[in-house]
């Protein structure tokens, strides 16, 4: 099979890739490399208003016509590259804004791809509209909206997210459904949403690719390192506050027994050497399953603190933090299971070993690129 993937900011397209040229399919990954974290692309299709002149020049134009031309660009350049192309048997959209410009020109693109080339698969990954109303709707117990529904001050930091509610991506949502083969979702947090939709074709875990990751065993010859990432625009989405508030207390208890590295907004090639040498790493907050950062620091055999709500523990017949630490709003009950680790650390050795255990088994890129196929091949008929 031909198979174009559009877009990328998690890794998860370059896992899938990566199984599915290994299963012997030819695959094209089209993308902006999502800002600092620089994720690979085969064809880069990002605009040209970065330094901060171009910005404001941008931004004053947007004013005085109501024309985005950073959006304009990446539309334009992404026709002018793609239709060069032949046609494709399966396109797969990380999200329903996968060039992450305006709306009315990723339906304009996606209409485009509709056209010329033979199926089209959604993936409900990252904030979406169906998410997003669930989000709001305050279905789940907690979200990473929470920050923002408790308190509306924060609407600037939620810009993005609540975009995906306004009317043209709205529309842009009923656009990519009413002509897609289906929407397949990537965790637990884009399951939930979609239960019981016509469009719904299931869950498939995020592809981690085992054989570039290799396990590291845990040794704690001296003090317990703990590694905490901070993207500092995803803060408030993330509750890294949380974090950062656990830590001053298990520093101020234990400065004798652990280790603390912070980092900011460290490029994703540089965070995932940076962590290496840690036994815990923390990931994020509001979450019911792990992110692409949580489940590739898993097979690295880290300790993580991450999303593994009760749904999750069901889904894949685990019990509570036996294989990733669920981490809850609350400073101080993460502090606690901090504490627990710190002077149990047998405790980290075992979950070390469950925790890439349990990627190989859930999460193998081959296993879940073979499910991919599987998905997009039923839709055949």
């Amino acid at each position: 099979m031909r198979i174009l993937l559009v877009g990328e900011y998690s890794r998860l397209h370059n896992s899938l890739k990566e199984g599915l040229i290994s299963l012997g399919h030819d695959v094209l990954l089209v993308g902006n490399g999502d800002g600092f974290k620089n994720y690979p692309v085969d064809i880069n299709i990002d605009h040209s208003f970065h330094n901060r002149f171009l910005k404001k020049f941008r931004i004053a134009f947007f004013k005085l016509t109501t024309i985005d031309l950073g959006s304009l660009e990446v539309y334009l350049k992404a026709i002018f590259k793609l239709k060069k192309l032949k046609e494709f048997d399966v396109v797969q959209l990380i999200n329903e804004s996968p060039l992450v410009i305006k709306a009315k020109y990723e339906q304009k693109f996606i209409n485009h791809l509709i056209k010329h080339h033979k199926k089209l698969f959604l993936l409900s990954c990252g904030i979406d509209h169906q998410c997003m109303s669930y989000m709001m709707e305050e279905k789940f117990r907690y979200s990473i909206m929470s920050p923002y529904l408790k308190d509306k001050s924060l609407y600037k930091s939620y810009k993005f997210q609540l975009q995906y509610l306004n009317k043209d991506f709205t529309e842009l949502h009923n656009f990519i459904y009413k002509n897609c083969e289906g929407v397949i979702a990537s965790d637990i947090d884009y399951h939930l949403p979609l239960l019981g939709h016509k469009n719904y074709l299931g869950l498939i875990p995020n592809p981690i690719n085992t054989d570039k990751i290799a396990y590291i065993p845990i040794n704690i010859d001296d003090k317990i390192k703990i590694f905490h990432g901070v993207n500092t625009s995803a803060m408030h989405k993330k509750g890294n506050h949380f974090f950062i508030e656990a830590l001053k207390s298990i520093e101020k208890k234990y400065a004798d027994k652990v280790e603390i590295i912070t980092t900011y907004d460290i490029p994703y090639n540089d965070y995932i050497k940076l962590y290496d040498d840690c036994h815990i790493l923390l990931d994020q907050i509001y979450a019911y399953d792990q992110g692409y950062n949580a489940l590739e620091a898993m097979a690295k055999g880290k300790v993580v603190f991450t999303g593994a709500e009760q749904e999750w523990l069901d889904y894949y017949n685990l019990k509570e933090d036996t294989v990733a630490i669920n981490t809850l709003p609350n400073a101080e009950k993460i502090a606690k299971k901090l504490e627990w680790l710190i002077l149990n650390p047998e405790q980290i050795y075992t979950i070390s070993k469950n925790a890439r255990a349990f990627i190989e088994k859930e999460h193998h890129y081959l296993k879940i690129s073979k499910e991919y196929v599987e998905k997009w091949d039923i839709k055949d008929n």
